[in-house]
C-alpha cells in the first residue's frame, strides 16, 4: 500500500503547480490588457463639414507644454460620405465629392500626391514675359543695325558685353546662318564668336562675353563686332562691322543699344583709295595665299599706270618681293595679282604681310616709281583695327579665302 504520506504530499505539490499557472494566465491577461488600453482608438464620428477650396487641418495644441496624454490629436477628415439608401442619394454624394476634390486641386495646384493630397505646382502664365523682338524692336529704318550693351565692373576689371541680336538684315542673308566675332582692340588677338539662334531679317543671339581689361586701358580701348554671313556650302560673307569706342560709353552700364553696321555698301573710301584683299593660309603645305583682284576710289593718272607689290616680312627682314604687272591707272584699276609665299606655322605671330601701290609713267619707263599708298596686314605686332581683324580671321579660318577692303595708307 502507498503511504498516505506521499499521497497527500503529491496532492500539496499539484495544488501548487496549478496556482502558479493561474499566477502566470493572470499576469499575461493584465498586460495585454494594459496594452490596448494605451493604443489611440480612432474617433467614430461623422465627417465634419469642410468648405471649398480648404485644405485638411491637424489641430495641434499651442499652450504650455503638456504631457504626451494631455495632447489633443484628431486624424484628418476623408473625403467620403455615409452610405445613402436610394441611388438619388449616392448620385448627389458623388457629385459633392468630385467638387471638393476638384476645389482643392484647383486652389493648390495639378500636382498631387496619389491623386488626392495637393502639393503645388507653378504656373507658368504668371511667369511668361514678352519675348525678345518685343523688348528691343529695331529702331525704323532700312540699315542694318546691331543690338548689344556693354557694362563695366571695375571691382573684377571685367567688361561684359551682352549681343543681343541684329535687325534688318539683307534679304540675301536671310536664310543663312548669322556668325558675329568680338575682339576689344588693340590688344584682343583671339576673337569671341557668337552663332545666331535663329534666322530670318531679325536674328536673335542672346550671348555675353567677358573681357579682361584694366580701368586705366578700357577707356582707350574699341569694342569691334565683325557680322558674318554663311552660306549652305560654308562659305563666310562679310556683312558689315561696328566699331564702338569705350571712352565715354560706360557710365550708362545695362543701356540697350543699337549702332549701325558698316556695310561695304555704304563704305567710304579712304582719301588715296582701298584694295581688294584675299588671304589664305594652308597650314599643311605651310603656305600664305595672297590675292589681290582689283582697287577703288583712287585718283585717275594720265599717261601713267599702277601696280602691285607684295612683301613678306618677319620682324625686321624681307623674306621675299613679288610684284604684279602695270595696269591702267584709271578709278578702279583691276590688278588681277595672285601670288603665295612660304611661312611656317611657328613664324605667324612675327610675321606681317605689306601691300603697296606703285605709280610707272608710261613715257618715261626709266623714271623710277613713286609710291602711291601702302596696306599692312599681320599680326598686333604690325597691325591694328580691320587690317589686324584681317589676319586673325585669315589665321582662324585655315584653307578659307578671307577677303575685305583696306584703305591705303600713306608710305611715311
Amino acid at each position: 500500500m502507498i503511504p498516505v504520506g506521499l499521497i497527500a504530499g503529491l496532492l500539496v505539490l499539484l495544488l501548487f503547480i496549478l496556482l502558479l499557472l493561474g499566477l502566470v494566465m493572470f499576469y499575461l491577461w493584465r498586460n495585454k490588457r494594459r496594452r490596448d488600453r494605451r493604443q489611440y482608438q480612432e474617433l467614430v464620428a461623422g465627417a465634419p463639414h469642410i468648405p471649398p477650396c480648404s485644405p485638411a487641418v491637424i489641430p495641434v495644441s499651442q499652450g504650455a507644454y503638456a504631457k504626451p496624454g494631455q495632447i489633443p490629436f484628431a486624424l484628418p477628415p476623408r473625403f467620403t460620405t455615409p452610405q445613402r439608401d436610394t441611388e438619388e442619394g449616392e448620385e448627389k454624394a458623388e457629385v459633392m465629392n468630385s467638387e471638393a476634390r476638384r476645389d482643392i486641386l484647383a486652389h493648390r495646384g495639378s500636382l498631387s500626391v496619389q491623386s488626392w493630397y495637393p502639393v503645388g505646382a507653378v504656373l507658368a502664365g504668371l511667369y511668361s514675359g514678352p519675348g525678345l523682338s518685343e523688348v528691343v524692336a529695331p529702331p525704323p529704318g532700312m540699315a542694318t543695325r546691331l543690338c548689344f550693351s556693354v557694362e563695366y565692373r571695375h571691382s573684377s576689371e571685367q567688361l561684359a558685353v551682352s549681343l543681343l541680336r541684329l535687325g534688318n538684315l539683307l534679304p540675301p542673308f536671310h536664310a543663312n546662318v548669322t556668325m558675329v566675332q568680338l575682339r576689344l582692340l588693340p590688344d584682343d588677338r583671339r576673337p569671341r564668336q557668337a552663332k545666331a539662334r535663329t534666322t530670318g531679317p531679325d536674328p536673335e543671339f542672346n550671348d555675353s562675353f567677358v573681357f579682361q581689361v584694366s580701368g586705366a586701358q578700357v577707356s582707350r580701348s574699341t569694342l569691334s563686332v565683325c557680322v558674318l554671313s554663311v552660306s549652305h556650302d560654308g562659305k563666310r560673307h562679310a556683312v558689315g562691322q561696328v566699331l564702338f569706342p569705350l571712352q565715354g560709353e560706360l557710365g550708362q552700364a545695362g543701356r540697350v543699344l543699337w549702332r549701325d553696321l558698316d556695310t561695304e555698301k555704304h563704305h567710304h573710301y579712304s582719301e588715296l583709295g582701298d584694295v581688294l584683299v584675299s588671304l589664305s593660309y594652308n597650314p599643311t603645305l605651310q603656305r600664305l595665299s595672297v590675292e589681290v583682284p582689283k582697287a577703288r576710289g583712287m585718283q585717275p593718272l594720265m599717261d601713267a599706270g599702277v601696280w602691285m607689290r607684295a612683301s613678306l616680312q618677319i620682324h625686321t627682314q624681307v623674306i621675299k618681293i613679288k610684284s604684279s604687272g602695270v595696269v591702267k591707272a584709271d578709278g578702279e584699276p583691276a590688278f588681277e595679282f595672285r601670288t603665295s609665299f612660304k611661312l611656317r606655322v611657328e613664324h605667324m605671330d612675327e610675321s606681317c604681310l605689306r601691300l603697296e601701290v606703285w605709280r610707272q609713267t608710261d613715257h618715261l619707263p626709266s623714271e623710277p616709281s613713286v609710291p602711291l599708298g601702302v596696306v599692312v596686314l599681320g599680326p598686333f605686332m604690325y597691325a591694328r583695327g580691320p587690317q589686324l581683324q584681317h589676319w586673325m580671321d585669315m589665321v582662324n579660318t585655315p584653307l578659307q579665302p578671307v577677303k575685305l577692303w583696306h584703305g591705303l595708307c600713306t608710305t611715311n
